[in-house]
């Protein structure tokens, strides 16, 4: 079965990579910065990435942070996972924060983060003045034990 789409990439920056998979079956493409920049502890910063994209129909493009990142430096996405949607022709950008106790360097060509591709259903919108009961009802946080 193929489950092959095309996702169009132009470069905006002449610094920029392309992103690319590191593993055959890998879901997410690693995303290369085109900045050089200190991230001090407890800061954030827009990372750009020198590319724009056009997202195929009905999808939309997540940025995730990259887990080596995290584990090693304390480094992750703000908004994590960051939404581009299909419209979006912007350059991609990847606000990264620095949870450590240490100052960050971002360098040119450095993997930041990870974007994946995925489906995005089309939903009606109905206001209702009632909803169907279900089993968990209006339990919420914590509402399972700890």
């Amino acid at each position: 079965m193929n489950n092959s789409i095309t996702l169009k990439i132009k470069k905006v920056n002449p610094d920029a990579i392309i992103p690319q998979f590191a593993h055959e079956g890998d879901a997410g493409m690693d995303l290369f910065s085109v900045d050089d920049l200190d991230i001090n502890p407890g800061e954030c910063k827009l990372i750009k990435t020198g590319i724009t994209i056009e997202l195929p129909r009905n999808t939309e493009a997540q940025v995730r942070p990259r887990s080596g990142l995290a584990l090693k430096h304390q480094i992750t996405v703000l908004n994590t996972p960051g939404t581009i949607d299909e419209g979006y022709r912007g350059e991609i950008g990847v606000i990264l924060i620095n949870h450590g106790k240490e100052s960050f360097s971002v360098k040119k060509g450095m993997k930041i983060a990870q974007m994946v591709i995925k489906p995005v259903l089309t939903v009606k919108i109905q206001e209702v003045q009632e909803l169907t009961d279900s089993e968990r009802g209006t339990g919420g946080f914590g509402s399972t034990g700890f």
